[in-house]
């Protein structure tokens, strides 16, 4: 009669416990969720979308991510690793502005990944329940426009710039070009389209030297 019980290794020793294995690649499959986001926004991606792009079921992104709002937040994060406009280089706030401009054009049209950028536009179209979503959006936009007013206000202290220059105003009119040109790479723009407006909107820059009175 064969006594071995179930599980045993018939030699009376207990199999060891195997470590459960992700079936999925993480970083993959959070890239996957990056781009849902990004194409369809936040609220109107659903958990549903999301594992079927994913290859994954709600369980494994549960386990993984957390929930949907915890999921998105790292894909914001991924985002701006990958394409954010990164910190603003240069001798002078024009310099510095005009490149991070001419960046965008070219990651806006870029036609390796969805256009514009989602950082403006996946929470264009949410209702009151994703409120937490949209603030965080827009304090981060808000963070680059006082990024962008602190090195203008630093030309002025430094004599590059009319002391009357409202760096304030000034940071809102690039965040403007910003959205749109975010909007125009959505519309089918291409990269020299968006240089042409980056080219007219830095015309409007106030000169380096001021005007003799």
């Amino acid at each position: 009669m064969n006594t071995t019980q179930t599980g045993s290794t018939g030699t009376g020793e207990r199999p060891r416990a195997r470590k459960p294995r992700r079936a999925f690649d993480r970083d993959e499959a959070l890239a996957v969720a990056l781009r849902e986001f990004w194409i369809h926004g936040y609220e109107t991606t659903s958990i549903a979308s999301l594992t079927k792009a994913m290859g994954i079921n709600p369980p494994s992104l549960y386990a993984a991510f957390g929930d949907k709002r915890q999921l998105f937040a790292e894909a914001v994060e991924l985002y701006l690793a990958r394409h954010g406009a990164g910190p603003l280089e240069g001798p002078d706030a024009r310099t510095a502005v005009e490149e991070m401009l001419r960046r965008l054009a070219v990651d806006y049209t870029d036609p390796a990944h969805p256009p514009g950028c989602l950082v403006i536009t996946a929470a264009t179209n949410c209702g009151p329940g994703a409120q937490e979503v949209k603030d965080d959006l827009r304090d981060r936009r808000e963070r680059t426009k006082e990024a962008v007013a602190a090195r203008i206000r630093a030309d002025v202290d430094a004599g590059l710039l009319p002391p009357a220059t409202d760096a304030e105003g000034l940071a809102a009119y690039v965040a403007a070009v910003v959205q749109g040109m975010n909007q125009q790479a959505c519309d089918g723009a291409t990269r020299q389209d968006l240089d042409r407006i980056v080219t007219f909107a830095m015309a409007a820059w106030p000169p380096t030297d001021p005007p003799a009175a």
